[in-house]
């Protein structure tokens, strides 16, 4: 069955930094655009960066921009985050999402998420 499991989070001081994984297994990885989201107490969940399944073409969240970097590697069915200067707004839960075969149509797409992994930025 599809999994993504995330790991890495953790308390970090603010100006820290904190890399993200997350494992995919169950489905054609190589086939998937991959995403970061996050959630924070009492916000809607907010895309935080996005790579497609080449690892090409990265998107970014004008709030993380400079600072945050999404990478993949296809071999080991693994995207990662990784955060630097960290800020206590950065705290929140963060998901990996999964959406693709990219040969389908963008409406017959997958979305698989997995269980998120909190991450707080405080002194």
């Amino acid at each position: 069955q599809v999994q993504l499991v995330e790991s890495g989070g953790g308390l970090v001081q603010p100006g820290g930094s904190l890399r993200l994984s997350c494992a995919a297994s169950g489905f054609t990885f190589s086939s998937y655009a991959m995403s970061w989201y996050r959630q924070a107490p009492g916000k809607e969940r907010e895309l935080v960066a996005r790579v497609t399944n080449t690892g090409v073409v990265t998107d970014y969240a004008d709030s993380v921009k400079g600072r945050f970097i999404i990478s993949r590697d296809n071999g080991k069915n693994t995207v990662y985050l990784q955060m630097n200067s960290l800020e206590p707004k950065d705290t929140a839960v963060y998901s990996c999402n999964a959406r693709g075969p990219w040969f389908l149509p963008t409406k017959a797409q997958y979305d698989y998420w997995g269980q998120g992994t909190q991450v707080t930025v405080s002194s």
